[in-house]
Protein backbone atom coordinates (compact mmCIF):
# COMPACT_ATOMS: atom_id res chain seq x y z
CA UNK A 1 0.00 0.00 0.00
CA UNK A 2 1.13 3.48 -0.34
CA UNK A 3 2.49 5.49 2.29
CA UNK A 4 0.42 8.15 2.91
CA UNK A 5 2.79 11.24 4.31
CA UNK A 6 0.94 12.70 7.27
CA UNK A 7 1.13 16.71 6.96
CA UNK A 8 3.23 17.50 10.04
CA UNK A 9 1.25 20.09 12.30
CA UNK A 10 3.29 23.71 11.98
CA UNK A 11 4.72 25.13 15.82
CA UNK A 12 4.30 28.23 16.67
CA UNK A 13 7.09 30.38 16.15
CA UNK A 14 7.32 33.14 19.29
CA UNK A 15 11.30 33.52 18.64
CA UNK A 16 10.72 34.39 14.94
CA UNK A 17 8.30 36.52 15.44
CA UNK A 18 9.59 38.56 18.39
CA UNK A 19 12.45 38.98 15.75
CA UNK A 20 10.11 39.81 12.80
CA UNK A 21 8.31 42.10 15.30
CA UNK A 22 11.74 44.07 16.11
CA UNK A 23 12.73 44.73 12.31
CA UNK A 24 9.44 45.61 11.54
CA UNK A 25 9.62 48.18 14.25
CA UNK A 26 12.87 49.51 12.70
CA UNK A 27 12.32 49.54 9.24
CA UNK A 28 9.08 51.88 10.04
CA UNK A 29 11.33 54.19 12.73
CA UNK A 30 13.52 54.69 9.41
CA UNK A 31 10.64 54.60 7.36
CA UNK A 32 8.78 57.61 9.61
CA UNK A 33 12.28 59.55 9.14
CA UNK A 34 12.69 59.68 5.58
CA UNK A 35 8.90 60.52 5.43
CA UNK A 36 9.35 63.55 7.74
CA UNK A 37 12.31 64.61 5.54
CA UNK A 38 9.75 64.10 2.42
CA UNK A 39 8.65 67.58 0.87
CA UNK A 40 7.42 66.72 -2.42
CA UNK A 41 4.49 64.37 -3.41
CA UNK A 42 6.58 62.54 -5.37
CA UNK A 43 9.15 62.03 -2.28
CA UNK A 44 6.26 61.20 0.01
CA UNK A 45 5.12 58.58 -2.43
CA UNK A 46 8.27 56.98 -2.88
CA UNK A 47 8.54 56.38 1.00
CA UNK A 48 4.69 55.32 1.10
CA UNK A 49 5.74 52.66 -1.89
CA UNK A 50 8.21 51.47 0.40
CA UNK A 51 6.46 51.34 3.53
CA UNK A 52 4.37 49.21 1.12
CA UNK A 53 6.75 46.76 0.20
CA UNK A 54 8.24 46.40 3.22
CA UNK A 55 4.77 45.43 5.34
CA UNK A 56 4.29 43.40 2.34
CA UNK A 57 7.56 41.44 3.09
CA UNK A 58 7.40 40.99 6.95
CA UNK A 59 3.32 40.53 7.49
CA UNK A 60 3.00 38.00 6.07
CA UNK A 61 6.15 36.22 7.89
CA UNK A 62 4.42 37.08 11.34
CA UNK A 63 1.37 35.68 10.23
CA UNK A 64 2.75 32.32 9.44
CA UNK A 65 4.16 32.55 13.21
CA UNK A 66 1.04 31.93 14.61
CA UNK A 67 0.40 28.65 13.14
CA UNK A 68 -0.39 25.96 15.06
CA UNK A 69 -1.85 28.40 17.66
CA UNK A 70 -5.03 26.96 19.11
CA UNK A 71 -8.58 28.47 18.17
CA UNK A 72 -11.42 29.03 20.80
CA UNK A 73 -14.70 31.81 20.33
CA UNK A 74 -13.12 33.70 23.23
CA UNK A 75 -9.40 33.77 22.81
CA UNK A 76 -7.51 36.09 23.12
CA UNK A 77 -3.72 34.81 23.20
CA UNK A 78 -1.62 37.99 23.02
CA UNK A 79 1.53 35.80 21.51
CA UNK A 80 1.98 32.35 18.88
CA UNK A 81 1.84 29.57 20.98
CA UNK A 82 0.61 31.35 24.24
CA UNK A 83 -2.79 30.49 24.87
CA UNK A 84 -5.94 30.25 21.99
CA UNK A 85 -6.91 33.01 19.58
CA UNK A 86 -10.02 33.61 17.83
CA UNK A 87 -10.52 34.98 14.16
CA UNK A 88 -11.17 38.73 15.65
CA UNK A 89 -7.89 38.52 17.52
CA UNK A 90 -5.79 36.77 15.25
CA UNK A 91 -6.63 39.84 12.78
CA UNK A 92 -6.39 42.79 15.19
CA UNK A 93 -3.18 41.53 17.04
CA UNK A 94 -1.21 41.24 13.97
CA UNK A 95 -2.32 44.72 12.61
CA UNK A 96 -1.30 46.20 16.41
CA UNK A 97 2.35 44.29 16.33
CA UNK A 98 2.88 45.46 12.78
CA UNK A 99 2.72 48.50 14.30
CA UNK A 100 -0.78 50.47 14.14
CA UNK A 101 -2.38 52.00 16.87
CA UNK A 102 -5.33 49.86 17.58
CA UNK A 103 -7.12 49.22 20.26
CA UNK A 104 -6.47 44.95 19.92
CA UNK A 105 -9.87 44.39 22.33
CA UNK A 106 -12.53 46.54 20.82
CA UNK A 107 -11.58 45.95 17.25
CA UNK A 108 -11.50 42.09 17.73
CA UNK A 109 -15.26 42.15 18.86
CA UNK A 110 -16.64 44.00 15.28
CA UNK A 111 -18.44 42.31 12.92
CA UNK A 112 -15.99 41.65 10.63
CA UNK A 113 -17.19 44.81 7.80
CA UNK A 114 -16.63 47.12 10.82
CA UNK A 115 -13.17 45.58 11.42
CA UNK A 116 -12.33 46.15 7.46
CA UNK A 117 -13.98 49.20 7.63
CA UNK A 118 -11.69 50.52 10.01
CA UNK A 119 -8.99 50.14 7.80
CA UNK A 120 -10.05 51.21 4.35
CA UNK A 121 -12.74 53.60 2.97
CA UNK A 122 -16.51 51.79 1.82
CA UNK A 123 -15.58 52.34 -1.46
CA UNK A 124 -12.26 50.13 -1.15
CA UNK A 125 -14.61 47.13 0.80
CA UNK A 126 -15.81 45.23 -2.32
CA UNK A 127 -18.79 43.12 -1.21
CA UNK A 128 -19.84 39.98 -3.02
CA UNK A 129 -23.02 38.15 -2.27
CA UNK A 130 -23.96 34.19 -3.38
CA UNK A 131 -20.82 34.33 -5.59
CA UNK A 132 -19.92 30.80 -6.83
CA UNK A 133 -16.81 30.18 -5.28
CA UNK A 134 -14.77 29.41 -7.97
CA UNK A 135 -15.92 32.78 -9.37
CA UNK A 136 -15.08 34.52 -6.70
CA UNK A 137 -11.63 32.53 -6.31
CA UNK A 138 -10.83 33.65 -10.02
CA UNK A 139 -11.38 37.06 -9.21
CA UNK A 140 -9.71 37.07 -6.16
CA UNK A 141 -6.60 35.53 -7.32
CA UNK A 142 -6.95 37.79 -10.88
CA UNK A 143 -6.02 41.05 -7.56
CA UNK A 144 -2.57 43.20 -7.85
CA UNK A 145 -1.00 41.61 -5.24
CA UNK A 146 -0.76 42.30 -1.44
CA UNK A 147 -2.29 42.04 1.52
CA UNK A 148 -6.20 42.23 1.92
CA UNK A 149 -8.58 41.74 5.04
CA UNK A 150 -11.34 39.25 4.20
CA UNK A 151 -14.54 39.47 6.37
CA UNK A 152 -16.65 36.33 5.79
CA UNK A 153 -20.47 35.59 7.60
CA UNK A 154 -19.37 35.09 11.26
CA UNK A 155 -15.31 35.39 10.31
CA UNK A 156 -12.28 37.69 9.21
CA UNK A 157 -8.90 36.91 8.39
CA UNK A 158 -6.14 37.82 5.95
CA UNK A 159 -5.70 37.11 1.93
CA UNK A 160 -2.26 37.03 0.48
CA UNK A 161 -2.42 36.91 -3.04
CA UNK A 162 1.13 36.18 -4.01
CA UNK A 163 2.71 37.99 -7.42
CA UNK A 164 2.32 34.51 -9.38
CA UNK A 165 -1.28 35.17 -8.78
CA UNK A 166 -1.72 32.47 -6.33
CA UNK A 167 -3.88 33.10 -3.19
CA UNK A 168 -2.87 32.26 0.74
CA UNK A 169 -5.92 32.38 3.68
CA UNK A 170 -4.40 33.13 6.74
CA UNK A 171 -6.79 33.22 9.52
CA UNK A 172 -7.64 31.46 13.21
CA UNK A 173 -10.43 28.70 11.88
CA UNK A 174 -12.98 27.24 14.02
CA UNK A 175 -13.51 24.79 11.87
CA UNK A 176 -12.69 21.18 13.80
CA UNK A 177 -11.37 23.75 15.96
CA UNK A 178 -8.66 24.20 13.65
CA UNK A 179 -6.42 26.97 14.62
CA UNK A 180 -4.49 29.24 12.73
CA UNK A 181 -4.17 27.99 9.57
CA UNK A 182 -2.49 29.21 6.24
CA UNK A 183 -4.79 27.44 3.37
CA UNK A 184 -4.19 27.42 -0.46
CA UNK A 185 -7.94 28.58 -2.74
CA UNK A 186 -8.71 24.80 -2.56
CA UNK A 187 -8.48 24.91 1.39
CA UNK A 188 -10.20 27.65 1.99
CA UNK A 189 -13.27 26.49 3.01
CA UNK A 190 -14.73 29.19 5.22
CA UNK A 191 -14.76 31.39 2.18
CA UNK A 192 -16.18 28.85 -0.10
CA UNK A 193 -19.14 27.91 2.26
CA UNK A 194 -19.53 31.95 3.12
CA UNK A 195 -22.45 33.63 1.49
CA UNK A 196 -21.04 37.09 2.08
CA UNK A 197 -17.75 38.14 1.29
CA UNK A 198 -16.25 41.58 1.94
CA UNK A 199 -12.80 42.09 0.42
CA UNK A 200 -10.77 45.30 2.07
CA UNK A 201 -7.11 45.88 0.49
CA UNK A 202 -4.80 46.20 2.90
CA UNK A 203 -1.65 47.23 1.90
CA UNK A 204 -2.65 48.99 -1.44
CA UNK A 205 -4.25 51.81 0.31
CA UNK A 206 -2.48 54.44 0.83
CA UNK A 207 -3.97 56.01 3.60
CA UNK A 208 -3.54 52.91 5.62
CA UNK A 209 0.27 53.04 4.66
CA UNK A 210 0.35 56.88 5.83
CA UNK A 211 -1.55 56.20 8.94
CA UNK A 212 1.07 53.60 9.61
CA UNK A 213 3.91 56.21 8.78
CA UNK A 214 2.07 58.96 11.30
CA UNK A 215 1.32 56.85 14.15
CA UNK A 216 -2.36 57.86 14.06
CA UNK A 217 -5.30 55.83 15.35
Amino acid sequence: SALTTVKEKPVPDLKRYEVLESELSDWRANLVKEYKKALSPEQKAKVENDARVILEMILPEMMRCWRGTGYDFNGVAERPGEGKIACGYYVSTLIRDAGFKVNRYKLAQQPSANILRTFTDTENCQLKVGEKYDTYADWLEAKEPGIYLMGLDTHVGFVVVEKNGDMQFLHSSGIGKAGVVEESRDQALAIKWSNWRMLGHFTADPQVIRTWLAGEN
